[in-house]
């Protein structure tokens, strides 16, 4: 077993469903938020509406470098690829779903640190970031890395299960593992402001370049350190923050 990452060949065209909920999530973002300024908290939107928002917001950063793995699980599978690929996308996106619902708590309570002064607002963007950056460091975050970079091991297991609910099961514990491995850096979103669409192309890239590139690991700790830095470099740039402290939404 290797730690090389999984790479797109023959069965990439298998993974067609993923690749066009994606796409669709990103025409979808563009639309509605490409133009508008990033918004704090739950962006005044009630918890249905947020979850909603957050389905389609993680699709669109995690689907593309989950497309790797997907085309790889599809080459288990001989005959009607498609249906199959479906379920496995939306039980991965299921997954994604039900963590909406914390990231509406953590949310809801930086609602409230937007009516604080502004010096409270950049204290909690400054521990965002060191929790970020740290979670980047720990080896749980390897382990889940080394899942979603080479997971030809963990793919063969998803053969085994019962067919009725392989499909959705494989794309669970997938799922489970990418949450895992990323979950530190949607938690940045919180701070660059959610549905900021600087903040979600870059994060995106930085995903993708941990999951699919040779050097991801160390782009994961690289991204760690960087992350650490922005926590003590926002007490002097409260504009780093612009979801907690009001400043430009930009990167």
């Amino acid at each position: 077993m290797t730690h090389r990452p999984v790479t797109l060949r023959r069965g990439a065209g298998s993974a067609g469903p993923l690749l066009a909920a994606a796409a669709a999530a990103w025409v979808w973002v563009v639309t509605h938020w490409g133009g508008t300024r990033a918004m704090p908290g739950t962006m005044g939107l009630g918890l249905p509406a947020f979850l909603a928002v957050w389905t389609l917001m993680t699709a669109a950063m995690m689907l593309p470098a989950t497309a790797s793995v997907a085309a790889l699980y599809a080459r288990t599978i001989t005959v009607r690829r498609t249906p199959h690929m479906i379920v496995f996308t939306v039980a991965y996106l299921l997954v994604w779903a039900a963590a909406g619902l914390p990231a509406y708590g953590l949310a809801a309570g930086l609602d409230r640190v937007a009516g604080l002064p502004a010096a409270t607002g950049t204290a909690v963007a400054a521990a965002l970031f060191a929790v970020s950056g740290v979670y980047q460091l720990t080896p749980l975050k390897d382990r889940c890395l080394a899942r979603c970079r080479s997971p030809i091991g963990v793919t063969l297991r998803y053969a085994s299960y019962p067919r009725p609910t392989r499909d959705l099961r494989a794309g669970a514990h997938h799922g489970g593992f990418c949450l895992g491995c990323c979950w530190s850096l949607m938690v940045l979103l919180a701070a660059f402001g959610v549905m900021n669409l600087w903040a979600m192309v870059v994060l995106t890239a930085v995903i993708t370049a941990e999951k699919l590139t040779p050097a991801g690991r160390l782009v994961a700790r690289a991204v760690g350190i960087a992350s650490i830095a922005l926590a003590g470099a926002v007490f002097w740039v409260p504009a780093l923050a612009p979801g907690l402290t009001g400043g430009t939404a930009g990167m």
